[in-house]
């Protein structure tokens, strides 16, 4: 399993409307891309305009190229891009290991 993690910075005053946003594009766009295990979304409690955007995917190329070279990826960006202060920044990750 991969997990990709997004460090996303937003507009000032415009929590409530993007995480409309964003849960609508996790549960319309991305939870439907092959190899989509799940996600999960924090807010930053210091920072509240910062999000941490969790998405499990089974392999690498499930994200960069079935889901980032597909349609699903404009749509996903159309949907969650207006409210971003900065472009996100995105590092993938390898399971080591994890608690039963």
């Amino acid at each position: 399993m991969i997990l990709e993690l997004a460090d996303i910075r937003i507009h000032p005053g415009q929590n409530a409307a993007f995480e409309d946003a964003i849960q609508r594009g996790l549960s319309t766009v991305i939870s439907h891309a092959k190899g989509c295990q799940g996600y999960k979304v924090n807010r930053g409690l210091e920072s509240p305009e910062r999000y941490i955007l969790q998405v499990f995917w089974d392999t690498l190329d499930d994200h960069m190229v079935g889901f980032r070279q597909s349609d699903a990826f404009p749509q996903w960006r159309a949907i969650v891009g207006p409210f971003f202060a900065a472009p996100p920044v995105v590092e993938h990750f390898d399971l080591i290991t994890k608690s039963a």
